[in-house]
């Protein structure tokens, strides 16, 4: 395709001094070959313009930098060159499915999306998941970068081959990252979700206000005009101002699910030894009794979440809050691994913010009639204010609080363990995980509930620059004897 091409179905024109035919676009100098369009953009930690006379050595084609250069070759300069990359690579990569869903939030977008693919498989699609917990389909294809929101060109690529492949529906989580970063600008939606916004990711956009204008981005610029937008109601009032306002400017199909929900509207959430009963209205209408098998009142928030994002028309609502009791659990989210003899258990969480904590250990304590115990880190390379107010969470929350190491990375794990206790002085401190996750399951009584947080579905454990095998749910089933 030509490169004049591109920019007219990018919406936009380019003065170019040749029109060169354009098979590839790419932001990694690694991967440029013959006849790719290279974008040099300047990132947090390079700048892609020191990149521009490898790329041309390797064959590119054409440069487009998002700041002027010092190159001695002509660079096309575009400060929208982010969201030119997004466009290009999805006009390249071909035709994607005709339902895409985007959630985004601090917590619950993985559950959410594997909620919203569940609900469509119910009702007949082939659908598929993508984003914290991998590409979750029947269709075997490459899966793309383990990034909870995949760079443009891997996104667009995986998306057409899955539209190839007869996947017709896909739900993906949006990272405040991927929508600052222009990652889902090529997408052409059709609904999105907003589950909640708390305290997260501070080491990348520094405020909480820039990270909460990074995640309206998906409402105010990514969701065409009319599309749908589901949003949990009972979030910060800001937020959810913010989205009602968007909402009335671009006339999107507001649905608001919560306790204070219009839409979809919790009424009760009854806990139960496996599940929750829930009592909900459908815009006012009361509809009966539904139990839930899914421990933890935020899961009740991601089921009506998926659900209102997943009917097109509103005659269809009532039709899929009645698929909700088939919906199953989702990996490493407050999963029950473990059930001892004497009636405890251990769940394992992807908990790893203030709020994710908070929201787990107050979910599971309807649960418990004994002790609630949690074994929590933080992780390191990332944002350290969260940590005393991780250990405050746990301190206020649960009865016995074991600090250990999560993915202390290249940070000193002993001074992050300290910022947690600061708030959290009466925990135990177990460095090692295995054996801090050992010292939570010796310390249940019958009725007690253990919570692992914050590695969930991770299969791995960070240490400096090494990922070593490290899986929650399989240590606790091996420590119990149930592995």
């Amino acid at each position: 395709m030509r490169l004049s091409q591109l920019f007219a179905l990018c919406g936009t024109s380019q003065s170019l001094t040749g029109d060169p035919d354009i098979l590839a676009v790419t932001a990694d100098s690694r991967r440029v070959g013959p006849g790719a369009l290279f974008f040099a953009l300047r990132g947090a930690k390079q700048d892609g313009s020191a990149f521009i006379a490898q790329a041309l050595s390797q064959g590119a084609a054409a440069v487009i930098a998002d700041h002027d250069t010092a190159a001695q070759i002509p660079v096309i300069v575009r400060p929208d060159a982010k969201n030119l990359l997004a466009c290009m690579a999805f006009a390249l990569a071909g035709p994607q499915p005709s339902c895409i869903a985007a959630i985004t939030g601090t917590n619950g977008k993985s559950s959410t999306a594997d909620f919203l693919r569940q609900l469509w498989i119910l009702q007949g699609n082939r659908a598929a998941s993508l984003g914290t917990l991998g590409l979750v389909s029947d269709t075997k294809i490459p899966a793309p970068p383990s990034l909870t929101t995949p760079d443009p060109v891997s996104l667009a690529q995986t998306l057409a081959a899955l539209a190839r492949n007869g996947v017709d529906h896909v739900a993906l989580e949006a990272s405040s990252h991927g929508l600052e970063q222009h990652r889902l600008d090529g997408i052409t939606l059709t609904a999105a979700g907003f589950s909640n916004l708390t305290r997260d990711h501070l080491d990348y956009h520094l405020t909480l206000e820039a990270y909460r204008t990074a995640k309206l981005r998906l409402f105010g610029e990514v969701l065409p005009e009319g599309g749908i937008a589901a949003v949990n109601a009972d979030m910060d009032s800001e937020t959810f101002a913010a989205l009602q306002t968007i909402a009335a400017r671009r006339n999107l199909k507001l649905r608001s699910v919560g306790r204070n929900g219009t839409a979809l509207r919790l009424i009760d959430a009854r806990p139960t030894p496996s599940g929750q009963i829930l009592r909900l209205t459908l815009y006012g209408e009361e509809l009966p009794e539904m139990s839930l098998s899914l421990p933890g009142r935020f899961q009740a928030d991601n089921v009506m979440l998926a659900a209102a994002m997943c009917w097109t028309d509103e005659a269809d609502a009532k039709q899929v809050v009645e698929l909700l009791p088939r919906l199953t659990g989702v990996h490493g989210r407050c999963e029950r691994a473990v059930e001892l003899p004497n009636g405890a258990a251990a769940y394992v969480d992807y908990a790893h913010t203030p709020d994710a904590l908070d929201c787990v250990l107050s979910s599971l304590r309807p649960h418990t009639t004994g002790r609630l115990v949690v074994v929590f880190g933080a992780g390191g390379d990332r944002d350290r204010g969260k940590r005393p107010l991780m250990g405050e969470v746990a301190a206020r929350m649960a009865d016995l609080a074991i600090v250990t190491d999560d993915n202390p990375r290249t940070e000193d794990p002993m001074t992050i363990r300290s910022e947690i206790r600061a708030a959290c002085p009466e925990a135990l401190e177990i460095a090692d995980r295995r054996s801090a996750i050992a010292a939570g399951l010796e310390a249940l009584k019958p009725g007690d509930i253990l919570v692992v947080a914050g590695k969930g579905h991770e299969q791995g454990q960070i240490v400096g620059t090494d990922i070593l095998p490290f899986d929650d749910r399989l240590v606790l089933r091996e420590l119990a004897g149930a592995a």
